[in-house]
Parts: structure tokens; C-alpha cells; sequence
């Protein structure tokens, strides 16, 4: 039975060993500016997985990569003294996609302004298919009551006033 919370407090401590062991004991010059940016253990508590990203071009962030694979064994018995746990976890680097993913989202936002620059453009002068103002004013509706009162008024005039009756159309079938 796995203790996830357990696994992610080793996470997390084992990203903050790795962070201070890369700025303090690592001195290998292909390391360039690298962040820890997250660190995953598995529920056995046997492996761990540490994402970072790299600052620069592609060179340097294969130079960083390099340099991470080369320094594991120091990091990895760093984490060992500093965590304190039965087994040490393996460590594993992977590059985060986040800063790329990032720059998509970027891009998408980019485009969409584009377009809605282009539709701001394109309406600019445009008439509504309708009415300018669809909405009745308060001046109006005295206007349009008298309207359908006559309306209504000519209506009835125009039935010959025949029934007699309450409007309903039954006639004197009440009692």
C-alpha cells in the first residue's frame, strides 16, 4: 500500500536537495542556469523523477543535460544523507515542458488578438440588421399604449357587439 503523501513530502524535499546541491557543490562548467522545477517519487519510494529547465539555446540545454546525467551519483548520495530513508531513490532528469508549453499558449493568445483586431477592423462603419435602438424609451410607450388601445377599440367596434355575453365566446350557456 502506497503513502502518497509520504511520497510527496520526499518529493519535495528531495527538489530543495537537488536545487542547493547544484548551487553550492557542483562546480561543472557545462551546468548553466538550471532550475529544479519539480521532482516526482513513485509510491515504492524507489525512483524519482526531477524536471528543470535550462536557460538558453538548445547547445546549452543539451551542455546542462549532460552535466546532470555526469553529477546524478553526487546528488543522488546528497539526497540519500539529507532525507534520512532506508533506500535512496534513483534519480532521473527530464527537461519540463512547461516553458514550452508556455510559449505555445503565448503564441495562441497572440494569434487570437490578431483576429480580433482584424474583426474590430472589419466592423468599424458597419451597420446592425436591425433597428440602430431595438429598445422602447419611456416617452414611447405612452405612444404605443394609445396605439393598441385604439387598435383594440376598433376591433371590438368592428365584431357588431353580438353575445352579449362575458367575452369568452360561451354565450348564455351559464346559468
Amino acid at each position: 500500500m502506497t503513502d502518497n503523501a509520504r511520497a510527496r513530502k520526499l518529493a519535495d524535499r528531495i527538489q530543495v536537495v537537488v536545487a542547493e546541491t547544484l548551487d553550492r557543490r557542483i562546480k561543472d562548467p557545462r551546468l548553466g542556469f538550471v532550475t529544479i522545477t519539480d521532482a516526482r517519487v513513485t509510491g515504492d519510494l524507489r525512483e524519482a523523477t526531477v524536471f528543470y529547465t535550462v536557460y538558453g539555446d538548445d547547445e546549452e540545454r543539451a551542455a546542462s543535460a549532460a552535466a546532470l546525467e555526469s553529477a546524478k551519483g553526487v546528488l543522488r548520495s546528497e539526497v540519500g544523507r539529507q532525507t534520512g530513508v532506508r533506500f535512496t531513490p534513483s534519480l532521473a532528469f527530464v527537461p519540463d515542458a512547461l516553458p514550452d508549453n508556455a510559449r505555445t499558449i503565448d503564441d495562441l493568445l497572440a494569434r487570437a488578438r490578431q483576429q480580433d483586431e482584424q474583426v474590430r477592423e472589419s466592423s468599424t462603419g458597419a451597420a446592425y440588421a436591425g433597428e440602430p435602438d431595438p429598445y422602447r424609451k419611456p416617452g414611447e410607450d405612452q405612444a404605443d399604449d394609445e396605439a393598441d388601445a385604439d387598435d383594440a377599440s376598433a376591433e371590438a367596434a368592428g365584431d357588431g357587439g353580438g353575445g352579449g355575453g362575458d367575452g369568452d365566446g360561451e354565450g348564455s350557456s351559464r346559468a
